[in-house]
This record gives C-alpha cells, structure tokens and sequence, in this order.
C-alpha cells in the first residue's frame, strides 16, 4: 500500500487563505449566460429572468468572485451594446466563438445576478479592438456616484448606486495570436501601463491585472511576463495566469502515460505558478520597486481542449447562431480528483496566487450544468471546489510530504498522495474547543488505496476527528463515472471511515484515485 507521512506545524505556515482564490468565471461563450445563468421563459426564472435554480446552487458552491464578461469574446465587446433597454440593444457577430450574441444580458443583469449570489464582480476591459478611453468609460459608469454622463446613464438605468468593482482585468490572454487585437509583450506592456494609470485617475481605488500569459506552453512564456511587467510593474497589482489540463488520448499522439500525466497536473501548475513568481521578483528587483506582484491565476480547470480544437465550430465550419452548445465537458470521477490536486496547487501557493478563477461557472466547461426549461446540477469537479471554498480557513500550512513517488511521461518525483492544508487557531466545529486542523488529501493511484500519517506532535492540546468525507467512484461505477442529466447525484462526497487519532498521530486510508477532506478539531479543554 502506498504510504505518506505529512509534516506540518502551526508555527510554519505559507500566510492567510486568500478568499479570493475560489472564484469562477462567467464568459459569454456558448450556454454559459444564455440558458445557463439567464433564461427568461425557465420556469424558475425571477423577475429579472435569473435562473433561480442556478442561482441556489451557485450560492452552495460559493464562488467569491466571479470574473465577467470573458475570455476571448471580451477582445471583440463594446460594453454599452449591454446597458440600457433590452429592446434597444444591437445583436452582433461573436468573432471569439462564432456565434451571434443578443446583448440580452450585460454588467447591469451581471451585477444584479452578483448581488443576489453574494459574490464578488471581477471585471474585464477590452484592450483587444478598444483602449484607454473605453476602459475609463466602463470604470465612470460602474463605479462613479453621479453627476457626469455615463454615471447618470447607470442611473437612468434603475441603478442609482455605483457598483463599486474593484478588481479590474487589463484585456484578456493578449500574447495568443486567436485573441482579436493580439499584441506583442511591449505593445501590451505600453498599453496596460497607459490604461492603468488612466482607469486609477478614474478610480484610484482600483486593483489591477495585467495579462500574464495564456498558457505555460507558450513560447513567449517568461519574456511575456518579463516585457509587460517592466512596462507597468508600478501600474499594476497582479499579472494572470492561465492553464487547462485533459487526459489525452494515447492513440492521437499523447504518449503512452497519458493518464499518468493527467493525474500529475498540479506539478505543471506548481511549476507555472512558481515561474511566474521568480520572472515578477526579478523584474522587481531589476527596477528596485517596493511591492510585489501576485498571481491572478483567472482561467484553470480540466478542459478536454483537443476536442474543442478538432470541432466544426473551431474550423469556421457552422453557422452564427446564438448559445450553442460548446465545450460542454461531462467530468468525470478522474476529473474531479485532478481538480481537487489543482485546488491544492493553488492553496500552497496562497501567499502569492492571490485571486483564483476556475473556469467555467455553468454548462462551458462548468462547475454546474443546466438544460434549456430543464434542471440544473452539480458537475463532479463542483465538489472538491465547494469543500475547500467552505473548508478552507485560518492559515495555509507548509506542507512537507514524504513517501512513495511515481514518474510519468512527463513528470519525476510526483507524489502519489498530493496534499495541502489550513490551520484556523479560532474556529470550532460544534462543540470542540477553538482550532480546526483541515487536511485536503488525493490519492493519485488508479489501483490501490493510500495510507497516510500526520503527526500532530506541534500541535497543542488534544486534536480529534470532527468530520472526514471522500470523493471517489463508489460500488458499481469507474473512473469515467459521471453525473449526468440521468443521474446528477451519480458521484459526490461520502464519509471516509478509515480516519483516525491515537498516539498523537492521525492515520487516514484512501480509496485508489480519491480526494478527501479530514477536520481535526481541538477536544474542548
């Protein structure tokens, strides 16, 4: 049986859990707005033809921030296409993703929509085919009380109040040659430094993120985030990252350890985020600034992108039509164990990775699924997202792991039981005394359960188990087991049994391809 001993101590902790790390993203790509959040004719639908099903569901899963309206389609936006009178807005051609979008739904329903979730707006300028004087326009609107035209526009709208959205993206993925207005790394860098320091003449409460690069592949990779950052390293609070892992198949050129590699990802994002850092530290060094630089890691997820590249709609091969399906991935009991190691990716490196965005929120690569006058359910990657988003507090611990390794294709030394955890000094469950030890844990083995060890010898006073629970394919299912229309609640959360505290050590056993949550709280003295 594969075996890990965890060594961790409150006195050694990566810093505070950043709540904005378990944000989502909502693009106006495919059925993600239309249909998904907004579908006037749905029988659960509220006065402003919010999907009320949807809505409660986004609010279990909890994202805290939600960045909007893209993506690629935001290169392409006028954002006052999407104000105003429904009956007078324009229908235009979606260049992003072939398709024609209505304009039915913009910042003031995304707004309302934010509002009535309880999460927070991440808002996203067009530096694609628009600049500086748009973005200030779209910041005036938003954010300023009253009294010039675009303020007093909002509020001839119905929203008297400004919206106050303080996190603010520069363009989107502007060093990919598909994005429309593609820049090289000065023309953007310039750019981003112009619009800055305009949106902050604006606004100067802002936080801003400038675009980092889209992928750790790239082959700009590193000189990007170099370029940009010395053009507007004082401008700026966080430069992006984005990255999308699939399990590729063997026989269309993957390797022959494809699903090794998969299971592995969360070492590419460590790497990723850990290059972006020392490239931004460099930078700041070579200036001489004062502050640095988070990771706004604002697109991740599992997204079985070959399909996607190999569709008709991804060839210019369809027809402009409005919210078609696209990208609709079915995740699976596999997906949801690389998601929850990619969720501890991002929690081990809380001290820089400061707002996090999986993407997509429903139907587009979703966390949920909808269907048009139909149902909404949870996707299996919503549950380690939910977990960690609810479970997630106090201080992130410096987890060191030691025990069996594996190699892939791709990967040396990979852990084959990922690990990240949180220490909460002042929190109770129940009727435990105040601090809760939570471990977030995945057993990367297809075919054996894990034995894991923590001891707990750092910890003072008396730690017991207060709650462990598993995702991990149940009696009668597999690995590609998923939750469907047929059957939503197919694959989630049970109780993880073999969870125990004796000697000052806590001793868990996981099932083969697993990711668990385990809380220890402290014994009421």
């Amino acid at each position: 049986m594969p075996h890990a001993r965890l060594t961790l101590d409150p006195d050694f902790t990566v810093g505070p859990v950043p709540r904005r790390l378990f944000g989502s993203f909502a693009e106006h790509m495919g059925r993600c707005v239309y249909t998904g959040i907004f579908e006037p004719d749905h029988p659960t639908a509220d006065a402003d033809g919010l999907r009320q099903d949807v809505l409660e569901l986004t609010r279990e899963v909890g994202p805290t921030v939600v960045r909007y309206p893209g993506g690629n389609f935001v290169s392409g936006y006028d954002w006052e296409d999407g104000v105003g009178p429904r009956d007078a807005r324009p229908r235009r051609l979606d260049r992003a993703w072939r398709t024609v979008e209505t304009n039915q739904f913009g910042l003031d329903e995304f707004a309302t929509w934010a509002e009535k979730v309880g999460t927070e707006v991440m808002m996203a300028v067009n530096l694609g085919t628009r600049g500086v004087q748009e973005a200030c326009d779209l910041l005036e609107y938003a954010n300023h009380a009253s009294g010039t035209r675009l303020s007093d526009l909002r509020r001839s709208h119905g929203r008297p109040d400004p919206y106050g959205i303080s996190l603010w993206c520069l363009g989107n993925e502007m060093d990919g040659p598909w994005q429309t207005g593609h820049k090289t790394a000065h023309e953007y860098g310039r750019l981003a430094a112009e619009t800055a320091r305009a949106m902050r003449q604006v606004d100067p409460t802002v936080e801003l993120v400038a675009c980092g690069s889209s992928s750790r592949a790239m082959p700009t990779f590193g000189e990007w985030e170099r370029v940009v950052l010395e053009h507007c390293y004082d401008q700026v609070d966080f430069v992006s990252a984005h990255a999308y892992y699939e399990e590729k198949d063997p026989a269309a050129g993957g390797g022959d350890d494809t699903f090794g590699d998969f299971l592995a990802s969360a070492k590419d994002m460590d790497a990723f985020i850990e290059e972006v850092v020392a490239t931004a530290d460099a930078v700041r060094a070579r200036g001489r600034h004062s502050k640095r630089i988070g990771i706004s890691f604002d697109e991740w997820n599992v997204w079985y992108q070959t399909r996607w590249q190999t569709s008709d709609r991804a060839n210019a091969r369809t027809a402009w039509d409005v919210a078609p399906r696209v990208i609709e991935d079915e995740y699976t009991v596999t997906d949801a164990v690389v998601v929850g190691t990619l969720l501890n990716s991002l929690l081990r490196h809380g001290d820089r990775v400061a707002v996090g965005c999986q993407a997509q929120l429903v139907n587009v690569i979703g966390l949920l699924r909808s269907e048009e006058g139909g149902p909404a359910w949870k996707q299996t990657i919503a549950h380690p997202f939910e977990q960690m988003r609810r479970r997630a507090t106090g201080e992130i611990l410096d987890v060191r792991t030691t025990g069996d390794q594996v190699s892939t294709q791709r990967f040396d030394d990979v852990d084959l039981v990922d690990a990240a955890a949180t220490w909460d000094a002042g929190a109770r469950l129940g009727d435990s005394g105040e601090g809760v030890l939570t471990l977030f844990l995945a057993n990367r083995s297809q075919d054996e359960a894990a034995d894991v060890e923590v001891p707990l010898r750092a910890f003072s006073g008396e730690l017991r188990v207060a709650d462990a629970r598993v995702l991990a394919a149940g009696e009668g299912q597999d690995r590609h087991t998923a939750n469907t229309l047929q059957a939503p609640d197919a694959v989630g959360l049970r109780p993880l049994r073999e969870v125990s505290v004796a000697d000052g050590t806590a001793r868990a056993t996981l099932p083969p391809l697993s990711w668990a949550v385990v809380q220890l709280a402290s014994a009421r003295g």
